[in-house]
């Protein structure tokens, strides 16, 4: 009787944990503009992260956006304005599955508030200084990519312009490139690369040849694992479907952090970036996934 009065209890305790845990029908991956959730009789404002029920309503303003996951993980973006039955755009969404949930629920947990303290406290808020020219890749262990398309961002003290040079691993320079900016963005369909499996990265100062970063690796995938992230790539893609969105990139640069491939993670929030250049949701995230990941300095 014991046993069974226990398992009863445990059975009850994961029902409720469930029903009260999806107590909601959305989530806010991302909002521009002074959008208003109205749950219950007042108006707020909309936040990332906000969990939006079933009787709640969305207020849309001029030129503004916000990006909704379902429950079901399915991503939806409401660009029009105007005022929304959050059951009604509930009815729009068909489809989800276990695979979306796994990367939305990563983009959620990761950009909280406490995931933020959380960090800070981990890592200490306060800048420890900056190398001379600091690249936002990642350390040697995880320079493997998937894609062909790469950028290469950095920081630094030295004035421009700047000297970015490609290299084999025998420290054979295959590409040189000269650029007032603090990015650039390399194809490594470029014939000079076709040979190449692992590539040397270095930056420095044309103007203070003393200023110049670590040597960094982009390491492309071997056969056998990029055939294994091709194909949980293209399982997520059918989920998301044929549409080019940035909530699709932003659930792509998910994937790819979570199998670590940060060089294709950083590709992805780029183009975030470009599609929706003044939402500020999406810049936050990008710097919050290069903190987490120690691919950029906290000041």
């Amino acid at each position: 009787m014991k046993k069974g009065r226990f398992l009863f209890l445990v059975g009850f305790f994961l029902l409720n944990t469930v029903v009260y845990g999806q107590d909601y029908t959305f989530r806010v991956l991302a909002t521009k503009g002074s959008n208003e959730l109205k749950s219950g009789d007042s108006w707020q404002a909309v936040k990332t992260g906000a969990s939006l029920k079933s009787g709640d309503e969305l207020k849309i303003t001029e030129n503004a956006s916000v990006g909704l996951v379902h429950t079901s993980g399915k991503p939806l973006e409401v660009k029009q304005p105007g005022t929304y039955k959050v059951a009604d755009l509930a009815s729009k969404v068909s489809g989800g599955s276990s695979v979306l949930n796994k990367y939305t629920d990563f983009i959620l947990s990761s950009n909280s508030a406490d995931a933020k303290k959380n960090r800070l406290s981990a890592t200490g808020a306060v800048h420890r200084g900056l190398e001379d020219i600091k690249v936002h890749l990642p350390e040697n262990q995880n320079a493997e990519i998937f894609n062909n398309i790469a950028y290469v961002n950095w920081e630094a003290k030295g004035g421009a312009p700047y000297i970015v040079s490609f290299k084999n691993m025998f420290d054979e320079e295959l590409v040189k490139v000269e650029t007032p900016e603090t990015s650039v963005k390399v194809d490594l369909n470029d014939p000079k690369f076709a040979n190449e499996t692992a590539i040397l990265v270095e930056v420095k100062s044309k103007a203070d040849g003393k200023s110049k970063s670590e040597q960094h690796l982009i390491k492309k995938l071997s056969p056998g694992r990029h055939d294994s992230i091709k194909k949980s790539f293209t399982e997520l893609n059918n989920e998301l479907g044929t549409e080019t969105s940035e909530l699709n990139k932003l659930i792509q640069a998910a994937f790819y952090e979570q199998n670590k491939l940060f060089i294709d993670a950083i590709t992805a929030y780029e183009e975030v970036i470009k599609m929706a250049p003044d939402n500020i949701s999406y810049k936050e995230a990008y710097d919050e996934f290069l903190f987490r990941n120690k691919l950029k300095n906290q000041k």
